[in-house]
């Protein structure tokens, strides 16, 4: 189990603002604020921002995923990201996995990092 995940940015704070509107409709808020590093959760901070002055655009290999309770929370999670400086990666809609379908939405932020928000029917969020 993953206790919780870390993301290098450029602009701590700027960065911060636009995870606290992204995160919101997942039911994360920012839980620890440092001088170089900021942390988001639900209960226990679980994403840390931290800050990489002069950090180059992150590489296509990485990619988070964040459970959502729902196709509503999905779309408000794109929907925060486009309106806050994010860039679109794959708009909200059905996918298929491995074992299952789901529905998702993807993302980059600022610094190219790509998140994920997805939702699977009938299980627990």
């Amino acid at each position: 189990m993953i206790d919780h995940a870390s993301l290098p940015v450029s602009d701590l704070a700027k960065s911060a603002a636009f995870y606290e509107a992204l995160l919101a409709p997942l039911g994360y808020v920012k839980m620890v604020e440092r001088p170089q590093t900021v942390g988001f959760g639900k209960r226990f901070p679980e994403l840390w921002l931290n800050e990489r002055k002069g950090l180059a655009p992150v590489s296509d290999g990485m990619h988070l995923c964040l459970r959502a309770k729902g196709e509503d929370a999905v779309n408000a999670f794109h929907a925060a990201a486009l309106a806050n400086g994010g860039r679109d990666d794959g708009a909200p809609g059905p996918r298929q996995a491995a074992l299952t379908t789901y529905y998702a939405a993807f993302i980059r932020d600022p610094d190219g990092n790509k998140l994920e928000a997805a939702s699977f029917p009938g299980a627990p969020s």
